[in-house]
């Protein structure tokens, strides 16, 4: 089991100046091995679907994990999964997103009420396909309402190497510091505009990362997703912690993972967590 890489004080420093912070080798391979194997059944449901409907022949059940969705849609590209929510209360997700060393390093920035926010997601960023093309922008720039109140860290981990070639992140260390900033709406995302960000451009850092690495990030981080030009799908899962004594600002409440008020409504283990649904 991985130690942190940093004492509390070294870092709340670094994210307070730069915005985030990476935790090298920090989840287990055990932990990351039970969220791909879940993907890999949403896979198969994928598979059984084109099958279903003719537009595949053959399941593809060989193809390794990194390149079969990708395969599974080379004929109907415009129809691939870009995102998975609302389906995630799966066993195999309650390591990651209730990891207790996890909890313990958020609890140093939240407090001891953490509520899992209603926002967590497993991407795969396919090759060559705009849509997963992030454009640059706040997390907070797709929160009505007071977002630079909300107490909140981000949490982004890959299932596969992270790399340039396969569309890693890119942040703009220190831009946090700024607050909120206008966003525009351009095709699939918002995009910060244009004054605030193109004098920063130049300061931008690759996030290259590998499994079991957590990037801890700010709610109002410019970040932006490279493309993939790789063959590659590159994997990932990335979730909220907010502070539970807050609003979340959505209809949706979040699921509390630690708390000393409510202990009786905390997720209690992965059977638990299998028995909720996206609220």
């Amino acid at each position: 089991m991985a130690s942190l890489a940093l004492p509390p004080e070294s870092l709340h420093e670094r994210f307070e100046q730069q915005g985030y912070v990476i935790l090298k080798h920090f989840l287990e391979r055990e932990a990351i091995e039970a969220v791909k194997g879940e993907m890999g059944h949403l896979v198969d449901r994928e598979a059984e679907k084109l099958l279903a409907s003719g537009k595949i022949r053959d399941p593809l059940k060989g193809e390794p994990f990194e390149t079969r969705l990708a395969r599974l849609y080379e004929s109907c590209p415009g129809e691939t999964p870009r995102r998975y929510r609302e389906n995630l209360h799966l066993k195999g997700m309650f390591g990651i997103l209730f990891h207790p060393r996890l909890l313990d390093v958020v609890e140093t920035f939240l407090g001891p009420e953490i509520r899992l926010y209603p926002n967590y997601t497993v991407r795969p960023k396919l090759p060559n396909d705009p849509g997963t093309q992030v454009l640059w922008h706040q997390d907070g720039g797709y929160t009505e309402g007071a977002v630079e109140q909300l107490r909140m860290i981000n949490i982004w981990t890959p299932l596969v190497p992270a790399r340039v070639e396969n569309g890693c992140m890119q942040f703009i260390p220190g831009t946090h510091r700024m607050g909120p900033v206008p966003h525009v709406k351009k095709t699939h995302y918002l995009e910060i505009a244009e004054e605030h960000l193109k004098p920063r451009l130049n300061l931008a850092v690759d996030i290259e990362a590998d499994p079991g690495d957590i990037v801890l990030f700010h709610n109002l981080l410019f970040h932006y997703g490279r493309p993939n030009v790789s063959r590659m799908v590159r994997w990932s899962v990335d979730w909220r912690y907010q502070d539970a004594s807050q609003s979340t600002l959505r209809k949706a409440r979040g699921h509390l993972a630690r708390s000393r008020s409510q202990p009786e409504q905390v997720v209690r283990d992965a059977e638990h967590w299998a028995s909720l649904s996206f609220q």
